[in-house]
């Protein structure tokens, strides 16, 4: 009788096809397969980035990678937590897990629909984590993530390994040889590298870290109600919708000093809250670490809450209803509020007014900042509850000024000249101002500082999700490095990253943090 045949030592590896994309599984699933693989004595092998172009670089990076076990998984991150830069992924998760997965040397490609690697680490648990040369050095990582992401790794039995062949950039060969942008832009950003505008940014970041930084302006609570239109009512003149679900955000100076916060050591925030402590505990929630706020407390009166009704199949909003009281402060609170001010206002490198025109800075509050502060930015907000009455010519002075363009031509009182003419002619002699920066949409900005000539800075996306806190993410980037000393090109440039950021944020869901605005600033000009 013949010998059985001996039962192999390790069972056959799991079958994929990159012809019909079953190499291409969710991380839920890679992580079924990793453990199936390390159960049969192999060794898995993750890779993780954002591949956008498939070149050499990644090639030899993953090949090297494969060297280091038996399977290799790559994940990629989904397009919606790619921040490469305005305009970036060129490519979909869909073709770029594709393009991947035509590699031989690649086993499984999984989609990540996180910011970062951690998750998929935490889920795969690899046995080897290759990451490229770049990476050797944790201080160069502008996320931070590495020693995080090799903590994981650690923590689970691996070991994270670092390949060293030819590199080059998906974003720059993007850059430099694709028609990314369009060639207003690509101009641009042709200009700004020749002049080593990213060094010189990095520059201004860093030397923005240790500002201490005021800001003065409205609280306001901005509430998403999601809804289904079904159709117009048969008895009524109106247009009845379904409630879906509803969010709320901490919105107006709040945003904004977020926003700083993500630049600058120490935000300050001084407001004013309303009598709901409902409304005081959703602020305090949403505050980044670095923000303290002294605000003063206004009885009888509701903190300003925007209402917006939004079909959400396409995030369109249908109409907004105000919930709040506009009228002056009490006497006594104006006092105790302006008092604040001129009692700490000096102690601050800058001071930013968000000024919505709601009730809160009064005549007195303007004299208190312009007598105190040592640095003073200043947005005073048009919306429709304020239309003609809140103009930035009530400042007597300031040292940096943005507003929109219809802002502008109401405190201007003209209708029809260009930007060019209303930021460096009509607005200089309405006001003690010598820096202006103009926002003007899709057309970007305009900006202007006496004895130069007019800075006009493209748009960088043209992809928007929400408008709202735009100017104030523009305000909130351009004001401190205004105040480092920054030339009007990089205040425009660094507020339109700001705001391309911004207008790919639902809401006031996340406020802009340092690595996604330097990631993004590098991916424009390398």
């Amino acid at each position: 009788m013949g010998s059985r045949l001996q039962k192999p030592a390790v069972a056959p590896m799991l079958e994929r096809s990159a012809v019909d994309g079953a190499k291409i599984r969710s991380v839920n699933e890679l992580a079924e397969i990793s453990l199936t693989e390390r159960e049969a004595g192999r060794t898995l092998v993750l890779c993780h980035g954002v591949f956008d172009l498939l070149h050499m670089g990644h090639v030899r990076h993953l090949q090297q990678a494969k060297n280091n076990g038996d399977v290799l998984v790559v994940t990629i991150t989904a397009d919606a937590f790619v921040n490469k830069g305005p305009g970036k992924p060129a490519f979909s998760e869909h073709l770029r897990a594709e393009m991947l997965s035509a590699l031989s040397c690649v086993d499984w490609v999984g989609v990540n629909n996180a910011p970062d690697a951690t998750p998929v680490l935490t889920a795969i648990k690899p046995d080897v984590y290759a990451k490229g040369a770049d990476y050797v050095d944790a201080g160069a990582d502008v996320t931070g993530k590495i020693l995080l992401e090799r903590e994981i790794v650690e923590a689970n039995g691996g070991r994270i390994v670092f390949t060293d062949d030819i590199m080059f950039s998906s974003t720059e060969l993007l850059n430099r040889h694709f028609d990314v942008f369009e060639p207003r832009v690509r101009d641009f950003l042709h200009r700004m590298r020749l002049d080593d505008g990213l060094d010189r940014i990095q520059t201004l970041i860093d030397r923005a870290a240790n500002l201490r930084v005021l800001l003065v302006g409205d609280t306001i609570i901005d509430e998403y109600r999601y809804v289904t239109p079904m159709g117009k009512s048969p008895k009524e003149n109106l247009i009845a919708t379904r409630f879906e679900d509803m969010e709320a955000f901490a919105g107006g100076v709040i945003a904004t000093a977020n926003h700083v916060a993500a630049l600058c050591k120490q935000v300050d925030v001084m407001t004013c809250f309303g009598e709901n402590s409902q409304d005081e505990k959703l602020v305090f929630e949403r505050l980044c670490p670095n923000v303290q706020i002294m605000p003063v407390r206004r009885r009888g009166a509701p903190t300003t809450r925007k209402v917006r009704f939004i079909d959400r199949s396409y995030l369109r909003k249908l109409f907004e209803v105000y919930h709040f009281d506009d009228s002056p402060l009490s006497t006594r609170l104006q006092r105790r509020y302006d008092s604040m001010i001129r009692e700490r206002a000096a102690d601050y490198d800058v001071v930013i007014v968000n000024d919505f025109g709601h009730g809160l800075i009064a005549d007195t509050t303007i004299e208190a900042l312009s007598d105190t502060a040592r640095f003073l930015a200043i947005n005073a907000q048009t919306n429709s509850a304020n239309l003609g009455f809140n103009l930035i010519t009530k400042y007597p002075r300031a040292d940096l000024i943005c507003i929109d363009g219809p802002e502008a031509r109401l405190a201007v009182r003209d209708k029809f000249s260009g930007p060019a003419t209303i930021v460096s002619q009509l607005l200089p002699k309405t006001m003690n101002c010598d820096v202006f920066a103009l926002t003007l949409g899709k057309e970007g900005c305009a900006t202007w500082r006496d004895g130069e000539s007019v800075q006009t800075i493209p748009a960088f996306t043209s992809s928007v999700v929400d408008l709202v806190g735009a100017g104030d993410a523009f305000l909130a980037a351009s004001a401190p490095l205004a105040a480092v000393g920054a030339s009007m090109q990089d205040i425009g440039f660094i507020g339109n990253v700001a705001g391309a950021i911004k207008v790919g944020i639902v809401g006031h869901r996340e406020a802009i943090d340092k690595p996604t605005l330097i990631k993004s600033i590098r991916g424009l000009l390398t």
